[in-house]
């Protein structure tokens, strides 16, 4: 029988200091679920984000049998089932084992990597196979069961995408080697390419050896000078430390087509990709919370609230020569069955395989012809998904809130659909409680509800703004969360 566990501790972002192990690891997994107000949660691992046709359909079915049917993607490209069953037992353990998606029940909160979802389809390099080693490693390393479910890996493929999500290990593609980078700081090694997972498992069990006085969970919450020592054993046996600073906001693969020569090209030494705002062609502003200008495909009823907008319409864009991936936002990282049916489905025909981004997004590998491209992002922006970045949905996420989380003051969800309106240059993420649950990393937009209304503050790493906090006004919180979103560099 799978585990019940208790609620989940509190983010670091709002304890105000590090986050020590004064207790058991809280992170829920497929063994260890978490209660909620709306059946019990599992969460799957999904390493890189990479989920093969078949393994996809198996998730599917076990959404369906066990629990409410729906998926939700993790702001670490993992997959979340809710609503499940409190005898659910062995039933789910059995049936992800079988399609490889539980491949060491003892490490199962431990596979957390993310990677770069674009790596080896726009001109970039690919990762497939690091990836791989680096999580067969882990699964062998008897220490790394010791792993918390907050500790993460990252595979970047060179643009700087996921090393901005602030993992505690990062591997940086750069030519025939690989940036080997440990905790939040600045300084990396060169390293050659076949040794970077190996790196990355010895750096993640210096780190637990390095945790055992301070009960840190992650890199960042140790002691300053075990820190800076952790980071010098890490890099012991590579070159001299380079200077990269980690870039400070995270891009997510833009909606729509994706070919080779479109990978962005990272400045050297800065790791951080060029800044872009919305060109001209902009979807019209809507007023917030406005269904009147969306077709029947794009207007869901929430089952956790009131009705609202689950997609808006995407605005038509220009057929491409080929495509080798296409790439659709999920609108809150909610996906029905049909949704998902449609995505394996797309897979299957094509690349054989979805990839799952840290942003609550899917990449779907090709290769594609101009017209399958065009036909296959018709059928998904039918089907409720956003595949253009003028969609007032992209950037936008928001926790569970009311009624899945008891400890949730509003429903956030059914407030950042009422709150949509152009898309804005920064992200932002609505949650019911201080604890923020899945909030996105690097720069972003925080919105909070309180008692007294909703707190909204620009957040920036580790460091924030004073917040501005909206009392009980929707066309006020909305028009505040629209300048906070635009604001400039």
């Amino acid at each position: 029988m799978l585990a019940a566990m208790p609620d989940s501790a509190p983010s670091p972002l709002s304890a105000g200091g590090p986050a020590l192990r004064d207790g058991g690891d809280a992170c829920p997994g497929t063994l260890r679920l978490h209660r909620a107000d709306d059946g019990a949660l599992a969460r799957v691992r999904v390493p890189g984000g990479v989920l093969s046709a078949d393994r996809a359909e198996a998730l599917l079915a076990a959404a369906g049998r066990f629990g409410d049917g729906e998926l939700h993607l993790t702001s670490r490209g993992n997959v979340q089932l809710r609503g499940l069953g409190a005898e659910c037992g062995g039933g789910l353990a059995e049936l992800l084992a079988g399609a490889g998606l539980l491949p060491s029940a003892a490490h199962e909160r431990a596979r957390n990597i993310v990677a770069s979802p674009l790596a080896g389809l726009d001109g970039s390099p690919a990762l497939g196979e690091r990836l791989a080693e680096l999580d067969a490693l882990v699964c062998a390393s008897a220490a790394a069961a010791s792993l918390s479910g907050r500790f993460l890996f990252a595979l970047d493929d060179g643009r700087g995408d996921v090393d901005a999500l602030g993992a505690d290990v990062t591997l940086i593609a750069d030519g025939d080697a690989f940036l080997l980078r440990t905790g939040p700081g600045d300084e990396v090694f060169r390293i050659p390419a076949a040794e970077g997972p190996r790196a990355a498992l010895r750096a993640a069990e210096a780190f637990l050896r390095a945790a055992r006085d301070s009960g840190a969970w992650r890199v960042k919450d140790l002691p300053d000078p075990v820190r800076s020592e952790l980071v010098r054993a890490a890099g012991a046996t590579a070159g001299p430390a380079e200077h990269r600073p980690r870039p400070r906001t995270a891009k997510a693969p833009e909606p729509g087509t994706h070919g080779p020569g479109d990978a962005v090209e990272t400045t050297p030494g800065s790791g951080a990709a060029p800044e872009t705002t919305p060109g001209p062609g902009a979807a019209p502003e809507t007023t917030p919370g406005s269904t009147d200008a969306l077709p029947d495909a794009h207007r869901h009823a929430n089952p956790h609230g009131p009705a609202h907008t689950a997609a808006p319409a995407n605005p038509p864009q220009a057929p491409p020569a080929s495509a080798a991936a296409l790439a659709v936002d999920v609108p809150l990282g909610r996906l029905t069955p049909g949704q998902w049916r449609l995505l394996t489905a797309t897979a299957r025909r094509y690349g054989g395989e979805l990839r799952l981004t840290p942003w609550r997004g899917i990449v779907v590998p090709g290769p594609f012809t101009g017209a399958e491209a065009a036909d296959a992002l018709g059928a998904l922006a039918a089907a409720g998904l956003i595949t253009s970045p003028d969609s007032p949905w992209t950037g936008v996420g928001a926790c569970i809130g009311r009624p899945g989380c008891a400890k949730s003051l509003a429903d956030v969800r059914a407030e950042a659909g009422a709150a949509l309106g152009p898309a804005g240059r920064l992200p932002v993420y609505w949650s019911g409680c201080e604890r923020r649950c899945g909030h996105p990393h690097g720069e972003w937009i925080d919105v909070v509800a309180t008692p007294d209304g909703h707190r909204i503050s620009y957040v920036r790493g580790e460091r924030r703004d004073p917040p501005a906090t909206v009392r009980d006004d929707p066309a006020a919180l909305a028009a505040a969360v629209a300048a906070a979103r635009a604001r400039a560099l």
